[in-house]
């Protein structure tokens, strides 16, 4: 007869948030440094590895700081981060669906995402699903970027607001400012997410506070993976547009919460690391316990909520 420890570790399952700078506007190197963290994570152990918002390739923070009537340099540098963007599917996705099957592991990455069923010259802020075999399972274009990301991305719709099914539960989520949106959490919440993830910008005191809320509102596991970004990470004509002596862009602050809202991994502060965390889906069913946002306390005779899909 089984023990009950042995139970208990059998329904243990290692993640993993790989905080880790893209090599800034070159996608090659980027996605290699991507397929390099997912094998690692792999042989550690770990079932499921999250990137960070925008990983491939590379965060277009400089919209927080060039004005808009610098035209020349705002289209040359969207041009190159068009070039180093991503289509789904294509040639990098059938790299990284080929590492996770390779790993036996789960891999959810944040990119930038052209829009190749038109254009291809708009882009979207992306979350990519891949599951241990290899397949793609589904992606997320955020609903709203935020303030001045708007000169950047274009708006996802409801269509992408879906968990999906994997070998270690119902993996969910939003990118950075999207989780302030309440409706769009409980769209993730009635998904029936299990991990939710949260690949973003944001980092600090105030976000931390953002994601362990989360955590314990959906009953959820929930990883929050930001880049740390140096200074020296960046090509010389965006080191320019900061504020000289400033050394981070982002610190990162990577971290892993439980379903009660407590951080039992990271955050990792001011470098490059994948944090691991050992997590037990029971956990999920003993928090909701009290309280289960989109069960027991959803109360749909007062409340309606419906996504628009189409």
């Amino acid at each position: 007869m089984e023990t009950k420890t042995n139970l208990k570790k059998k329904k243990t399952i290692k993640v993993a948030a790989a905080q880790l700078s893209p090599v800034f506007l070159n996608k090659t190197a980027t996605i290699k440094k991507a397929l390099d963290a997912i094998l690692e994570a792999g042989k550690n152990g770990s079932k499921l590895i999250v990137f960070p918002e925008a990983f491939l390739s590379g965060y277009p923070d400089w919209v927080w700081s060039i004005p808009a009537n610098k035209t020349e340099q705002l289209n040359n540098l969207y041009v190159k981060l068009v070039e180093s963007s991503v289509s789904i599917p294509d040639d990098t996705t059938e790299q990284l669906c080929k590492a996770a099957k390779n790993a036996k592991i789960n891999v959810v990455m944040g990119l930038n995402e052209t829009n190749s069923e038109t254009s291809n010259a708009s882009l979207y802020n992306t979350i990519l699903y891949i599951g241990e075999t290899g397949k793609i399972l589904g992606k997320h274009r955020k609903l709203v970027p935020t303030n001045c990301e708007r000169l950047i991305w274009a708006q996802g719709n409801g269509n992408t607001l879906e968990a999906y099914e994997t070998s270690i539960g119902k993996i969910g989520g939003l990118i950075c400012w999207e989780n302030f949106m309440p409706l769009a959490r409980n769209a993730i919440y009635e998904s029936g997410t299990q991990i939710y993830v949260a690949p973003t910008w944001d980092k600090g005191a105030n976000w931390l506070g953002t994601v362990q809320h989360i955590a314990r509102e959906g009953g959820v596991f929930l990883i929050s993976c930001c880049m740390p970004l140096h200074i020296n990470d960046l090509p010389e004509e965006l080191k320019k547009i900061y504020v000289k002596g400033k050394e981070w862009i982002s610190t990162g602050n990577s971290c892993i919460v439980n379903p009660n809202g407590k951080i039992i991994a990271g955050p990792l502060d001011s470098k490059e690391g994948i944090i691991y965390a050992d997590i037990n889906l029971q956990e999920i069913i003993a928090a909701k316990r009290k309280f289960d946002a989109v069960g027991h306390y959803s109360r749909p005779e007062v409340f309606n909520f419906s996504v628009n899909v189409t």
